[in-house]
This record gives structure tokens, C-alpha cells and sequence, in this order.
């Protein structure tokens, strides 16, 4: 079978509105600094009606690797859910402006399409407060078997890990993808998603998911322990490949053969760390699927992931396949 598709990514389907505002501001409204909280549609509300000028785009974690992915020259394809509302409309022009395929249903009732205060103060630091809304209504219906088949790596985020039907839609992307032939690829998406869901996590790494994205973090609480050294040893039983972020200390990829350590890239202008693991497993998957070998994805998941920090917002503002060119 050709690939259409070099990634599909399913995720929670969020438009992320970005802003940046001072410290006072959180002080004021309550809101724990560098936190990510959610919160109902009224606070998400008053919020909003407190802020200044904001950016909106189609975000959500899968969503900002898979737009990585798009950037870089890879062909893309998205699944996730939202209402046919202004701000879902918002999501479906952005997304599908990258030039990626985009074509789950809308829901015509019920809740909102999601969204996420992305708060940014002068430090670079984030503080989110996201209203789930639309996003969690995804259902097993919603996957599209051919789209899966025809795409080399499908990819998954771990906040939507919560809802049972999308768990169930997850379990029937992964049977289709290794049904064709293909790799699943699943992120840890946060500690505190790892805390609630140790052992399923555990069980897709060990019989379900091919690639696995972790940060340091994630990966100690998935193998409830403080020695990153041992929770490495643990995850290299499981997986074919597990791609664990550090900080500014790189990478390190795992493979059942090697453990590959890969130091990141100097970064002068810190601005907002929105999306750096997002990105960053961007650059891994858009190597991967051009078959480079496990150093140089990692490499290229570092410089990605090292150029989206630049900036505000989880999204490229160069573009990143004449950008990979010039740096590696």
C-alpha cells in the first residue's frame, strides 16, 4: 500500500488563545502561576472578557505537532472533535490552511468547541486554563479506518486519555494501524495524566504503542520511581522506540538496541515555552518517517523544538522545512 499520509495525529481539538499579561493578573483572578488547570465554560468566559488582545488558532497538543509536521513538508492528516461554532470554525479554517487533511464531523449541538487561555507572562512561563468542551466527545465512530491505513505513524495524545469513548476510539486506531502494517505512536502528553492512568499507560507501552514520547517527568512517574537511569532501563524492555525530552540537556532516545543521549540546542531568546514537546516530537516523527536514523530524529526533534520557544505561541512562524535545512 502507498502511504498517503506520513502522520495522522488524534487528538483533543482546542483553539488556543494566546495572550500575554503579568504576574498581578494571575494574583488577581487566582490562578496558580505555570499551572494547567481546567475550568468550566463560564470562568473560560469571564476570563477571555478580561484579556487583551489574544491570537487564535487550532491548537491542542496532537494539533500543534501534527501543524509542526505540515511546516516541515510533511503530509499530514488530523482527527479530532469539534461543534459547528465560531470558534470551531476558527479551528477548521486554521488547520485545514496548513494544508492538512481535516475531515471529522462537527457537532451541531451540545457544548462549545474547546478552548485554552494560554496566559504568558515576561518570565516565558505559561499558565493555561482550558474548557474541554467539544474536544472529548470523540468517538470510535469518528476514526476514519482510511485514513489510518494509509498513514505511515499514527499519533496520539495522552490528554485525551480521559473520556472511555475516546480511549475506545484510541483502541481501535491502534488495531487498524498495526492491522495495516502500520506504527502508533502515543505522547505522556503530563504527569499528572501519567498519575491517573499508570498501568493502562504502562500496557500501551508494552503491547500497544511503537513510539512512545515522554519527558523526563512523565517517565519517572510512569515507572513510579526517581532514578531516571532506571526508569530508561525500564521503558527499553517495552517499546521499539521511546523518545524522553530534557530540558536544555536535549534528549534521549531508546531503542531495544541502544540509548542514545543527544544534547539540545542553545536557545539566547527564551519567550514561551508553549509546545516545545509538541514540536519537538514534530521533528522526531518528521525524520522517522523519512527513515533517518534514531540520532538524527532526535537531533531534529532538539532544533524544533528549539526554534518554537523563540516566540509565543505552540506553532512555527518560519518555515521549518527551509529551517531544518540551514541547521542540521
Amino acid at each position: 500500500m502507498t502511504d498517503k499520509f506520513d502522520v495522522l495525529a488524534i487528538g483533543n481539538a482546542i483553539v488556543d488563545i494566546l495572550v500575554t499579561v503579568d504576574d498581578d493578573f494571575l494574583i488577581r483572578h487566582d490562578i496558580p502561576k505555570s499551572s494547567m488547570q481546567l475550568v468550566d465554560e463560564a470562568t473560560s468566559d469571564r476570563l477571555y472578557s478580561k484579556l487583551g488582545h489574544a491570537l487564535e488558532c487550532s491548537g491542542g497538543s496532537a494539533a500543534n505537532t501534527i501543524a509542526g509536521l505540515a511546516s516541515m513538508g510533511s503530509k499530514t492528516a488530523y482527527i479530532g472533535k469539534i461543534k459547528d461554532d465560531q470558534l470551531g470554525q476558527v479551528f477548521d479554517h486554521d488547520i485545514n490552511s496548513l494544508g492538512i487533511t481535516f475531515t471529522t464531523g462537527k457537532d451541531i449541538s451540545g457544548v462549545s468547541t474547546a478552548r485554552c487561555l494560554v496566559m504568558i507572562t515576561p518570565d516565558a512561563e505559561r499558565t493555561m486554563c482550558t474548557y474541554l468542551g467539544a474536544c472529548v466527545n470523540l468517538t470510535e465512530k469518528d476514526i476514519d479506518p482510511a485514513l489510518v491505513q494509509k498513514a505511515a505513524v499514527t499519533y496520539m495524545e495522552g490528554y485525551l486519555w480521559d473520556p472511555e469513548q475516546a480511549k475506545t476510539a484510541f483502541r481501535k486506531a491502534m488495531t487498524i494501524a498495526h492491522d495495516a502494517g502500520r506504527k502508533t505512536s502515543f505522547s505522556l502528553s503530563d504527569s499528572f495524566c501519567v498519575g491517573r492512568y499508570r498501568q493502562e499507560f504502562r500496557h500501551l507501552a508494552e503491547h500497544e504503542i511503537d513510539i512512545l514520547f515522554a519527558n523526563e517527568e512523565e517517565l519517572l512517574m510512569l515507572y513510579d520511581t526517581r532514578d531516571i537511569d532506571a526508569a530508561i532501563k525500564a521503558v527499553q524492555k517495552h517499546c521499539d522506540v521511546a523518545a524522553i525530552t530534557r530540558g536544555a540537556r536535549g534528549c534521549t532516545i531508546v531503542s531495544p538496541d541502544e540509548i542514545i543521549d543527544i544534547n539540545g540546542y542553545r536557545v539566547n531568546d527564551l519567550v514561551d515555552t508553549t509546545g516545545a514537546g509538541d514540536l519537538f516530537a514534530a521533528g522526531f516523527l518528521h525524520g522517522y518517517s523519512r527513515g533517518h536514523d534514531l540520532a538524527t530524529c532526535g537531533s531534529m526533534g532538539n532544533l524544533i523544538a528549539s526554534e518554537v520557544i523563540t516566540h509565543v505561541g505552540a506553532r512555527p512562524n518560519i518555515d521549518l522545512k527551509q529551517y531544518l535545512v540551514n541547521n542540521l
